[in-house]
């Protein structure tokens, strides 16, 4: 598996984020070919900070579900703002 991290801060609308990225942005993701698990986490601070982290069977497809979310995000202008941390690398442990 391989899993990549997003962190993102001044999110200004983290509820409707949440719930278009729920209703419009998951199911995309979810029928990517290798798709495992997609979360959207809200970090909880006061700084609208929130993270993503999508897991997929092999880079190859979470490399691939890159694309899928730069055409969402470009259909959905300053809805997110850019990621300012990106991780990404081989699952070494899960349970």
């Amino acid at each position: 598996m391989y899993a990549t991290v997003r962190e993102y801060d001044n999110v200004r609308e983290p509820t409707e984020l949440s719930r278009r990225l729920t209703e419009e942005f998951v199911p995309v993701v979810r029928a990517l070919p290798g798709f495992v698990a997609y979360y959207w986490i809200d970090v909880g601070d006061e700084g609208g900070r929130m993270c993503s982290v999508s897991v997929f069977e092999s880079r190859e497809s979470a490399e691939a579900s890159n694309d899928a979310a730069l055409e969402w995000i470009a259909a959905n202008p300053g809805l997110l703002p850019d990621a300012t941390l990106v991780d990404a690398g081989p699952v070494v442990a899960h349970g």
